[in-house]
């Protein structure tokens, strides 16, 4: 299994719409058919802690069943339309893969 973690922090001063975009957006994702599981929220509201860095505004957490997987979504049409349609949209994005 592969793990795949974004963290997006948006530009401030977006838009109500433009949140919106970017929502709907992100969500597209989960069409891709080479993912296992998909969840997309915003930072929880645990204890705050040294270590816990909820600075982003929204995250989004998918998983696949190998390599292959992942490299099919990175160059899957939705993936790419999010990408063209959206990356305005964000300040800065972090990407965090693990097997």
């Amino acid at each position: 299994m592969l793990a795949h973690v974004v963290l997006f922090w948006l530009k401030k001063n977006l838009s109500e719409e433009d949140k919106a975009k970017f929502v709907k957006g992100v969500n597209s994702l989960h069409a891709v058919g080479t993912l296992k599981s998909f969840h997309v929220g915003v930072p929880a509201a645990t204890a705050k802690r040294p270590s816990i860095d909820d600075s982003y505004d929204y995250g989004l957490y998918t998983s696949f069943a190998d390599l292959s997987g992942h490299d099919s979504y990175q160059v899957d049409a939705v993936h790419l339309k999010f990408l063209e349609e959206c990356k305005h949209l964000w300040e800065s994005v972090k990407v965090y893969d693990f097997e």
